[in-house]
Order: C-alpha cells, then structure tokens, then sequence
C-alpha cells in the first residue's frame, strides 16, 4: 500500500493546480458548455468536490467504524478496480454515466463556493491521513464501478480521481478556447 503521506501531499499538490486553475475563469467561463451532455467546468469542480465530501470521506469513514462483521470484508475489486489500483490510476479514457439528478452535478453559484470546498476536502484528507496512517485492516464499502474497497483504497482514490479529472480540465478547456495564448490553436 501506498505511503499515506505522500499520496496526500500528491492530492494537495493537485487541490493547488486545481485551485491555480480557477484564477483564470470568471462565472460565465465556469458555467458555459459545448453542449448539453457535456459538463461546464464549473459542474467538473462540484463533481470533484461532492463526490470526495459525499461519497468517498463518508465511506473512509465508515470503513474504520467496526461496528458488526460486514458482508463486504471478504468481497474483493471488480477487474476494472483492480487494475486501477494495480496502475495507481484511471485508464487515460472519458468515463460517460448517463445525465441523471442523484449524478449530474449542478452548477457552482459562486467562485467561493468552489475555493470553499476544495479546502474543505483537503481539510477532510489531512484528517482522515492521521487516522489511516497507525490503522490496521479496516472493513470494505463497495464502490459502484471497482468494487469492495478499504478504507485506505478510498483515500488513494480521491487522489487518483483528482488527477484524472485534470484530462477533462484540459479537454474543457480547449473546447471552449480558454487559457490560449493568441495564435495557439
């Protein structure tokens, strides 16, 4: 397993390329799409922010609890969880799910919000890293696409899913012609 320090001073690395990023898109940049089964970059950040607040921190969390024997402890990755892991990574590839209310992220109503929140996950990680770091084997909560992970796996993951979304950032952003320079194409 992956050193938990390092793979949290990795996700603060890319919380501060995230939040470098920010700096050069007003409102109307954070809301416009090329169309409508695309995601604004606004709706990627509250992806990435929601998804660490409300999903993955929660089950870290409850992967520690111990309460009872849990049927998800001998369950193990799907092939796709598995190889990610293995890889330390999302393959280099668009992840589609279909528009649905409880998935699509909504738009962010303000710049603040979005500072505010990946803050607020960095604050999460710093503090779920202090209590993973001396934890042994913990329980498993099953991820809908990789299958039964532990609560250190969740914590890799949050990392991974921020790097990956930087390939989205870049594609969004050239889609929309943000952050070129005059002549680029």
């Amino acid at each position: 397993m992956k050193n938990t320090l390092i793979v949290l001073k990795s996700f603060e690395n890319a919380v501060e390329r995230y939040l470098a990023e920010l700096k050069q898109f007003d409102m109307e940049q954070l809301h416009r799409k090329t169309d409508e089964e695309e995601w604004s970059i606004g709706q990627m950040y509250m992806h990435l922010i929601q998804s660490a607040l409300f999903m993955h921190l929660p089950n870290m969390k409850q992967c520690l609890v111990h309460s009872e024997p849990s049927v998800n402890s001998n369950k193990g990755k799907t092939e796709l969880g598995e190889s990610v892991f293995e890889q330390g990574q999302f393959p280099a590839i668009r992840i589609k799910v279909p528009a649905s209310p409880q998935y699509t992220p909504k738009s962010p109503e303000n710049m603040e919000q979005l500072v505010e929140g990946l803050h607020q996950v960095i604050a999460g990680m710093r503090e779920m890293e202090a209590v993973l770091r001396p934890s042994p084997v913990t329980d498993k909560i099953i991820h809908p696409s990789l299958g039964a992970l532990d609560a250190q796996e969740w914590f890799l993951l949050i990392e991974m899913h921020y790097r990956h979304h930087f390939l989205q950032l870049d594609r969004l952003k050239l889609d929309l012609g943000i952050g070129q320079r005059e002549g680029e194409i």
